[in-house]
Parts: structure tokens; sequence; C-alpha cells
């Protein structure tokens, strides 16, 4: 095969593609190829390695982020897809060395053992927090008329809403409660959401 021309060195591969990623405030402009997931230009491009690789098939739910607010599952999501979008990774939920009331309550109520899915586990409660406030429903809200309002977080609410995220070691009833303290009212007020939204719950 003769050696590619200058022209057909330089001209774009139809494999990459130039995008920037806005990741917990900061935007970073990388070469990718279209098949990188967002999972992998995280923690490989961006050595953000907070966000953990688990099963990458969209089951356990430990790569899980925040992209514009809501909760996605990054391993199933490409990087090229996330251009312009908001991520937030467990690198940019606390503000500074105060941590999000969601952490906190994660850590006062060993909300975690091995802490391998702890990250995910976090990101979706938050999504579940959010999500909980703006009044969806769940498999489990009994009453779905708009006029009854957001169904209480109790238990069965919050355990159908973080079935996504798996936990190996078995830390669900303290997870539950951890998610239960930290969407009480008294937790701390609003909270800044993963796009800075006021959060209550």
């Amino acid at each position: 095969m003769p050696p590619s021309t200058p022209s057909e060195s330089s001209a774009p591969s139809p494999t990459y593609s130039d995008v920037s990623l806005r990741v917990n405030g900061e935007t970073y402009a990388l070469p990718v190829d279209h098949r990188t997931t967002l999972l992998d230009a995280l923690r490989e491009r961006l050595d953000l390695t907070g966000t953990k690789k688990g099963c990458d098939h969209g089951q356990c739910g430990a790569c899980t982020v925040l992209v514009d607010g809501r909760r996605s599952l990054a391993c199933l999501q490409f990087a090229v897809a996330a251009q312009g979008r908001e991520v937030t990774t467990i690198e940019g939920v606390a503000d500074g060395d105060r941590l999000h009331p969601v952490q906190q309550a994660f850590l006062d109520l060993d909300g975690y053992q091995c802490g391998y899915c702890t990250p995910g586990q976090i990101c979706s409660a938050l999504g579940v927090i959010e999500e909980h406030a703006a009044g969806w429903p769940s498999a489990v809200t009994a009453d779905l008329r708009p006029e009854a309002g957001p169904a209480p977080l109790d238990a069965d609410e919050i355990r159908e809403r973080m079935s996504g995220n798996l936990c190996r070691c078995g830390a669900y009833a303290s997870i539950v409660e951890a998610v239960a303290r930290a969407a009480a009212p008294d937790a701390g007020g609003p909270r800044a959401g993963a796009c800075g939204t006021e959060v209550t719950a």
C-alpha cells in the first residue's frame, strides 16, 4: 500500500471527533473515538476515577453520574453525546471541603462498606431527591393524581427509586436510611442540585 499523501494524512479521521465536555464546572477539550463511552472518557482521559466501572453493561449503577441534573449510566452513553451537557461526577458533589448532605448522611449512617459502589449510589441519591421534589412518581407510588402531590419519600419509595444501584456488600438498609436523612427538610434546608438548582424534599 503506498504511503498516505499529506492531504490524506491531514484529513479528519472519520472515527474521531473533537469534543468539549463540561464536567464539574470545568470545560475539557479532547479528541475521542466515537465509540468511547462517557465512563471511559472520565476515567481514562480526564482521570476522574471516582466514577466506577462495574458491569459495563448498565446493570449495576456503579458508573452513575448526573447529566444536566438527571441520572445517567456513563457506561451506556457515548462521550460525544455529552457535548454541550453539564456532567457531574462524585468529584463535583461536595462544596470544597464541605460534604454534600447526601455524602454526609452516607458517612454518618455507614451507607457503604467496601465503597466501590458508593459514588454511583450518591449520584443516584442526588437524582432521586431531585426527581421526588419535582413530583415524579415511581413504580410503587400509590396515588398518581397530580393534585396528590409527591408521595412521601418513605423506605419503599427509596428502595424502588434506588433499585438500579447494586451493592454487593449488602449495605442497603443503611443506604435507605442515608437517603431518607438527606431528603429530610431538616437536613440543611434547600440544597444545591447538580446544576445549581435549589432542591427541597
